[in-house]
């Protein structure tokens, strides 16, 4: 099914083409199953299509106001509420884990070490030392409960000094961030916050964390295709489309979405934080978040699968909580040919959001069908470098 498509604002018609062929020859080929895709400039719309499945195995057609489970890009939502807790005075980026999550320390002292220093900064830039495993310390079927997940933290070791290194958390570090926010609001649930903070001001009306019941036949299940042996196997993936309830507050990858949703969120963090007139996140704090932080630090989690792929390793590359373009010729989301300071987020496989502020352009690609992690990097590295040579 396809949407409408503008052409608008300096990009080029016979590109914009050959990028929705592209994606049409991807899904005939069975490299994923669907997606909707919106690409603008300068805030304008200028193509916007619904492509493929949102089931392949059922026929299913994708349909444009479909439900994703947008996996990792979560994140993005719980950093804005981070953001608008530090514009707020309620959180500085110094603020440790500790001083709002006391039992995250634990009572065995053999676990304690380094815990005390973890901070705001070190969640937001993955420098926190805890480890990179999707799994916070308990099984899936706990992982919608915040205070289980939390619970469950007080047991688990840091692995580095807090700062030395830059290793993705899929997890723990958004499980605390989130933890740390619902407590400096005093909220009692973290969902209802996240919709008060952020979903609501910005007129998200399919946004939630947790999949409402509502919203059920409209949403996309997780379909994963993995190779035997990897990271993760497709039951940690797929297990998402049973325990990403109703009322299941997972700050890291429980949120549901539309690309139109996404693209608002999107479109406000190009604006520097404006949504229809108002300031809903301080200039400053979004200025910084863009900014490089983490130097040349590799990622350790994706500087593995490079070298898995014989690929050049790349730099990490992170903002305060967003991804970064950054400088050189390493395969990345993003691509070589979007701005250094291009910024966005993505999840496991499947979704990914951009904006690259030279070019005042914004990309949402949400995706049915989970990708292995080094083919979906691929996948976006294409994607993303047609999209931006489709500008004039």
């Amino acid at each position: 099914m396809t949407a409408t498509t503008t052409l608008t604002a300096g990009l080029d018609r016979r590109a914009l083409a050959r990028l929705k062929n592209e994606i049409e020859r991807d899904i005939e080929l069975g490299t994923y199953d669907g997606v909707t895709i919106i690409l603008a400039r300068h805030g304008e719309v200028a193509m916007h299509e619904t492509l493929g499945y949102a089931e392949r195995a059922t026929a299913r057609p994708l349909e444009p106001d479909n439900v994703f489970r947008v996996l990792s890009l979560t994140k993005a939502f719980t950093n804005a509420m981070a953001y608008r807790a530090l514009g707020e005075g309620k959180l500085a980026l110094s603020t440790r884990v500790v001083d709002l999550v006391p039992e995250f320390l634990g009572t065995d002292p053999f676990h304690m070490l380094r815990k005390d220093k973890i901070n705001l900064a070190h969640l937001l830039t993955h420098r926190s030392g805890m480890p990179p495993t999707p799994n916070p310390g308990l099984g899936p079927d706990r992982f919608g409960s915040l205070a289980d997940v939390i619970e469950a933290l007080s047991r688990v070791d840091v692995l580095f000094e807090p700062g030395s290194n830059l290793n993705y958390a899929p997890s723990i570090n958004h499980a605390l961030m989130g933890e740390m926010v619902r407590r400096a609001y005093g909220a009692e649930s973290f969902g209802a916050l996240a919709r008060d903070l952020v979903f609501a001001p910005l007129g998200m009306t399919r946004t939630a964390f947790g999949l409402p019941r509502a919203w059920e036949e409209k949403a996309v299940p997780l379909k994963v295709y993995l190779p035997e042996g990897g990271f993760l196997s497709p039951e940690d993936i797929e297990c998402l489309n049973t325990y990403i309830t109703e009322d299941a507050e997972m700050p890291w990858v429980g949120s549901v979405s539309t690309a139109e949703d996404v693209f608002t969120f999107a479109e406000m963090i190009r604006r520097k934080g404006q949504h229809d007139g108002e300031q809903l996140i301080p200039r400053a704090i979004l200025e910084q978040a863009t900014t490089l932080q983490t130097g040349d630090m590799p990622n350790d989690l994706y500087a593995d699968m490079a070298r898995a792929r014989g690929w050049e390793i790349p730099a990490g590359n992170f903002g305060l909580g967003f991804s970064l373009s950054g400088t050189g010729t390493a395969p990345n989301f993003f691509g070589p040919f979007t701005s250094p300071r291009t910024h966005g987020n993505y999840g496991a496989g499947s979704s990914l959001f951009w904006v690259d502020p030279d070019r005042d352009m914004t990309l949402v690609f949400l995706s049915a069908g989970v990708m292995e992690e080094s083919e979906n990097v691929a996948r976006f590295q294409k994607i993303s470098t047609m999209a931006v040579a489709a500008a004039l």
